[in-house]
């Protein structure tokens, strides 16, 4: 059974904790949203158990999945957030693990929401290559070829910095040995970017089990093309 693990209590010496945060109306539905998302990487198969993790933006306060918490016990009392220095200010559960690599994110880019997952695929995939290759014209809907981040032990800063790299002028990137990362400006599109992702990998895969044949591979010219349509793709106001 999971641990719910809870927030160390501040020492009466330490730096004077940042105020509590509010639980607002736009608090309360971004959690229960972040909590619906995590719920779904579960039924869809894209982690196991309590792997992987979420979270999205409000303002400078961050909402996050809690470490070792199964998410179908999740409550709106659950809520956990830390500000982007990566201070708890909501909740007395602990933050996910994998906080460093979600709070740089947030700091480098215009990113909303994250969905982390152990997408068996994608992971499979981040075993073999250095780089996704353009397999389908949906590569396009990711930024171009999705780049893997090298291998560095879960939660730890260099696995962050690794990260940042490979999503460079990207919206999703592969972990080596570990899984995916997709951001996005809302939590339903960086969900809908993981699932592209680990769909890219299993067609990709796929495809390569062939005993004579090689996939054929997008050229730059044509993921250009396909990136100019996919603007115009979907209802627009």
């Amino acid at each position: 059974m999971a641990e719910q693990r809870r927030a160390p209590e501040n020492h009466p010496d330490s730096p004077a904790a940042p105020a509590p945060e509010e639980v607002t109306e736009e608090v309360a539905e971004a959690w229960a949203d972040l909590v619906a998302t995590a719920r779904r990487t579960v039924a869809d198969r894209l982690v196991v158990g309590t792997s992987g993790n979420v979270s999205v933006r409000v303002g400078d306060l961050v909402l996050v999945t809690p470490t070792g918490v199964p998410y179908d016990r999740l409550t709106p009392a659950d809520a956990t957030g830390v500000d982007l220095a990566g201070r708890q200010v909501l909740g007395t559960l602990r933050p996910t693990s994998e906080l460093p690599l979600h709070l740089a994110v947030y700091r480098a880019t215009d990113a909303r929401a994250i969905v982390h997952t152990h997408a068996v695929h994608a992971t499979a995939v981040s075993t073999l290559v250095t780089e996704l290759p353009p397999i389908h014209y949906m590569t396009a809907a990711l930024g171009g070829p999705v780049r893997v981040a090298p291998y560095a032990t879960y939660g730890t800063e260099e696995l962050a910095a690794h990260a940042l790299t490979a999503l460079t002028d990207r919206t999703a990137c592969l972990l080596q040995n570990h899984g995916t990362l997709a951001h996005a400006p809302t939590l339903a599109q960086a969900y809908d970017r993981t699932a592209h992702l680990e769909y890219l990998c299993h067609l990709w895969l796929t495809a390569t089990t062939h005993p004579t044949l090689t996939p054929t591979l997008l050229t730059p010219t044509q993921l250009t093309e396909a990136t100019q349509t996919l603007t115009t793709y979907g209802q627009h106001p």
